[in-house]
């Protein structure tokens, strides 16, 4: 096992699992590479991270996966070079690189098929878009999101890892 020389700040932990899971899928275990994948709690949490992570603190190498909406905070503490960005989220990431139609067939296969059809025809859904739906129905159930990441990571190919966690994974 390497020492610890590299910290990949994410904002969550199902971001975390993700990040994880895609180095898992790629025979990689970024622990005995020496690299610690940080779920912040938050992207308004990075300054803290970065004391801790960073030259003030442990000083190790700083890398980040954010958000779109989130990447102002990271821009105030990393280098641009050092931010691999999400166009929405992850996990919008992720549902776009199995598509629509296998990610039903993935609700289906964790047996929550009829729980996201019934989403689905609450008032409040009825004019989303079926890709509205599927991103909404990952993270409304505490611990779906988390569970959901890992699990979709190892259903999407190699070939099509989304874009920021394949750079990501090519910079660590």
């Amino acid at each position: 096992m390497s020492p610890v020389h590299t910290a990949v700040l994410v904002e969550g932990e199902s971001d975390r699992q993700a990040v994880l899971a895609a180095a898992s899928a790629e025979g990689r275990d970024l622990a005995d590479e020496g690299i610690l994948v940080v779920a912040m709690g938050g992207a308004t949490n990075i300054e803290r991270a970065v004391r801790t992570y960073g030259p003030t603190g442990r000083d190790l190498d700083l890398v980040g996966l954010c958000d779109e909406p989130e990447r102002h905070f990271f821009e105030r503490y990393l280098d641009t070079d050092d931010i691999f960005v999400c166009s929405s989220d992850l996990e919008d990431e992720l549902i776009r690189a199995m598509g629509l139609d296998e990610m039903v067939a993935f609700t289906e296969d964790q047996g929550e098929l009829k729980p996201f059809r019934t989403f689905q025809k609450q008032p409040a859904q009825r004019d989303r878009t079926l890709a509205q739906h599927v991103h909404r129905y990952c993270g409304i159930r505490a611990g779906r999101k988390v569970r959901y990441a890992e699990a979709m990571v190892a259903q999407v190919a190699p070939d099509r890892t989304p874009p920021p966690l394949r750079q990501l994974l090519d910079w660590v």
